[in-house]
């Protein structure tokens, strides 16, 4: 007996008639800051999210007037899509974790934010647990997602303090490509800043948010990052006045700037 073809199932078109143009389902609801579109694509998969009492599927389009739960918990789209998009910075410490439960207690970054009245806070990309300096963190769920794309190839820089003997030829390796267990990693650029010896400072650019990276590079040339510090994300620099577990505001302009860098 001839099996049959897999088949997906159909992408479906809720509320076609209220006037409003559908979105996909995954793109809405990051617009809304439920999430990341990275996030929300995950909740589809496990079936945790609800449309009109059908469970969601990727590419499934909505509009506001749709009725999403989240884990069985109403999700007012139309309120939160109407709020401004705010994006701040935080000084993040070595020692802070970037998610809001650990089964070790360790203290969390978001323990340090302000409160939102509507929607919620979603990092930019995140630094491991030794790693301090510049988080951003957004309302905006599609805002944050384009920030992370690896398709966008934002610059990430670091001050990374690196113990071992470097050369020019190794620095040449990094510049120019080096093979890691997961594909081929490399720094745009590196200059020197300072130290001697053994213990000495760099300025490196990444263009891409793989874990560990930085300090993946840096090991494959059998050198130790013994300290590591983000400075800048794209357009937007840690403020040299902000102090270890503090956060700021970006203005207008700058968020501004930043949404330009992610334009189609």
């Amino acid at each position: 007996m001839k099996k049959k073809a897999f088949q997906s199932q159909p992408q479906k078109v809720f509320n076609k008639s209220k006037g409003q143009q559908p979105e996909r389902i995954q793109k809405l609801l990051a617009q809304a800051g439920v999430g990341s579109r990275r996030q929300i694509e995950k909740w589809i998969l496990e079936g945790i999210i609800h449309v009109n009492g059908e469970v969601a599927q990727l590419g499934d389009k909505i509009t506001t007037h749709d009725l999403v739960k989240l884990r069985g918990r109403p999700v007012k789209l139309a309120g939160k899509l109407e709020v401004n998009t705010q994006v701040l910075v935080y000084h993040k410490p070595a020692g802070e974790i970037v998610s809001k439960k650990d089964p070790e207690g360790r203290p969390s970054v978001f323990k340090r934010l302000p409160r939102l009245k509507i929607g919620r806070w979603i990092a930019v990309g995140r630094l491991d647990l030794n790693t301090q300096g510049l988080l951003m963190f957004t309302n905006d769920g599609e805002l944050a997602n384009k920030l992370m794309h690896p398709s966008k190839q934002i610059d990430r820089e670091y001050a990374v303090r690196v113990m071992g003997t470097v050369t020019h030829e190794m620095l040449e390796r990094l510049v120019n490509g080096v093979e890691l267990e997961d594909g081929m990693a490399r720094f745009e650029d590196i200059q020197e800043s300072g130290g001697e010896g053994i213990n000495r400072w760099f300025h490196v650019v990444v263009a891409e948010g793989r874990n560990r990276v930085v300090r993946r590079l840096w090991e494959s040339q059998d050198c130790r990052v013994s300290r590591l510090i983000r400075v800048r994300y794209g357009t937007v620099f840690l403020p040299p006045g902000l102090p270890a577990g503090q956060y700021q505001y970006l203005e207008k302009k700058e968020v501004e700037a930043l949404k330009s860098l992610t334009a189609d």
